[in-house]
């Protein structure tokens, strides 16, 4: 599945990463390092506990009378060795075996030898501890690289967004539902364009390789149209398409994809020359969360004229329609998923993102800034939650980079 996902995904969108500092390609082609080449520092003191057994044991049986002879216990350590070590400590490990169980067997003291028999069963622990640990090597090997292709996949799908850029200052917290995958349905995006920078942050229905897909699709379609498209309308009509060319590629595939939308807000924050000095910003919703503008003076959600989500705009004549919405100069816009608002507690009440920010900002009007948002609310879903937040979540906070507005 992670194959067919990468296939895709490189013929729908540029491979780039979700945070600045793509790993170069050396540290791409490389798996993680071997643990071997893990030092004993950075792996607590487990690899030395095998020598503490073996000690303890090859004592207590000289301390010991022949009618209890503990030694044969040290077939033990080349096990637990094979679970916390290297390959080649290991190795050590069971050499060290066999050479202090024969000596501690030939030379006890009261003659009664444990014999061949004790010796083979040594023999043989080392020798299946050797295979274990090689083959728990490959598996975490294995692991780190399907780790890579994750993380590789979730960069191809969101780009890395720096924290002041394109004239805005932005903070973003994204978890996905299925840790492993490290990436779902929800998408976002900034794009600097000759008619100002536009934003995006979309929740893809459904979950699984198929939402990311789609996702993939869309995400690419928005950093071509919100370059070239004047009208943020327009934007939002060129996603619509593609999510429906997408569906009709699936489909040809044999799978059904008739039934795939996805929600979507849609943002320009025009250029200077454009606002003239006034302090508004463009807005499509196309079927998603209101976004919300924060700031000292408390939480206003920025309204607009409502469309029907992506992939469904050709059910009614009615084209989606941008709004200029006021936006103060100290306001950050908040744009999350429904993972967010979805959230239940034990009572099953949803998440009340509005009024718990209201009350934050009245504790502590700075909450506005964009990291401090964005930190607050993914924490405070996170606790609402009873259950855990079980759906993709995406928090996305904006606002006009305040050292180039003043």
């Amino acid at each position: 599945m992670v194959k067919h996902l990468m296939e895709h995904l490189c013929t729908t969108a540029p491979a780039t990463a979700l945070r600045p500092g793509t790993p170069d390609a050396a540290a791409l082609a490389d798996p993680a390092p071997d643990e071997e080449r893990v030092p004993l520092h950075r792996r607590g003191l487990l690899p030395l506990l095998p020598a503490v057994l073996l000690a303890t044991f090859a004592t207590v049986d000289v301390a010991t009378s022949e009618s209890f002879r503990s030694i044969v216990w040290v077939v033990l350590v080349p096990g637990l060795a094979a679970l916390w070590c290297g390959l080649r400590a290991t190795a050590v490990y069971s050499v060290l075996t066999v050479l202090v169980y024969a000596a501690v067997d030939i030379h006890y003291p009261g003659g009664g030898l444990t014999g061949l028999p004790g010796f083979i069963l040594v023999m043989v622990s080392g020798l299946g501890a050797l295979v274990v640990c090689s083959a728990r090597l490959r598996a975490l090997r294995r692991t780190d690289h399907i780790r890579e292709i994750a993380e590789t996949t979730r960069r191809t799908v969101l780009r890395p967004l720096p924290s002041h850029w394109a004239g805005l200052e932005q903070a973003a917290a994204y978890t996905t539902a299925d840790v492993a995958a490290q990436v779902g349905g929800d998408f976002y995006d900034i794009q600097p364009s000759p008619h100002g920078s536009r934003l995006v942050l979309g929740d893809v229905q459904g979950k699984g390789l198929d939402a990311v897909a789609c996702a993939s699709a869309l995400i690419g379609s928005f950093r071509e149209a919100a370059f070239h498209e004047a009208d943020l309308a327009d934007v939002a009509l060129r996603m619509d398409q593609r999510l429906r060319r997408h569906q009709e590629h699936v489909q040809a595939l044999g799978n059904d994809e008739s039934e795939r939308f996805a929600t979507a807000a849609l943002i320009n924050f025009p250029t200077a020359e454009a606002t003239a000095g006034d302090t508004h910003v463009e807005l499509v919703n196309c079927g998603h969360l209101t976004p919300l503008a924060v700031g000292p003076q408390g939480v206003r959600p920025l309204k607009g004229d409502a469309a029907l989500p992506l992939g469904m705009l050709d059910l009614t004549d009615e084209a989606p329609t941008s709004t200029l919405v006021p936006v103060r100069a100290d306001e950050t816009l908040l744009l999350v998923s429904d993972g967010v608002t979805e959230a239940r507690d034990a009572d099953g009440d949803f998440y009340p993102l509005a009024e718990d920010l209201a009350a934050a900002l009245r504790r502590d009007p700075s909450l506005a800034e964009p990291r401090r948002l964005v930190r607050h609310v993914r924490a405070a879903a996170a606790r609402h939650a009873a259950n855990g937040l079980t759906d993709d979540t995406t928090v996305l906070a904006v606002r006009r980079n305040p050292v180039l507005a003043a």
